[in-house]
């Protein structure tokens, strides 16, 4: 894909379920979502805080990327989704949802995820520390 002259970033508290879920599939994450549970993927979108997208600037407004995240707009903000169809990747996108991420919550609240072992030198590349104690309670499914 070559750059495309703009990409459009917005909050979309209202993505389509197909929209997210093609984007996942399409990215590094379709793997470790639950990509045909829609149901779940539904209850993913309704429960997120933040959920910005970035589309290309074409007719149909095709979406390419998005952050999901929960937040209290306050103190701290878990990117818990951050995807980008691969044929898009490369070209900023991610960078440009975690700059349109931290425009929305303003300098006073910090952002946290959990990386993906093949995304790590992405975060690292836009700025973002790496921290050494992180935590987790497996789900069962």
């Amino acid at each position: 894909m070559t750059v495309p002259s703009k990409i459009l970033y917005a909050s979309e508290p209202d993505l389509d379920v197909a929209e997210f879920r093609r984007v996942l599939v399409e990215s590094t994450l379709g793997e470790a979502r639950p990509v045909d549970d829609a149901a779940r993927l539904k209850t993913m979108l309704a429960n997120a805080d933040l959920v910005l997208t970035a589309r290309l600037d074409i007719e149909g407004k095709p979406l390419i990327g998005v952050a999901r995240a929960i937040t209290d707009f306050s103190w701290v903000c878990y990117i818990s989704d951050l995807a980008v169809s691969q044929s898009a990747q490369g070209l900023g996108i991610g960078k440009g949802l975690m700059d349109a991420a931290r425009r929305t919550l303003g300098p006073n609240v910090a952002i946290s995820l959990i990386s993906m072992p093949d995304a790590a030198g992405f975060y690292e590349r836009i700025g973002m520390k790496r921290m050494t104690d992180a935590f987790w309670f497996s789900r069962k499914h």
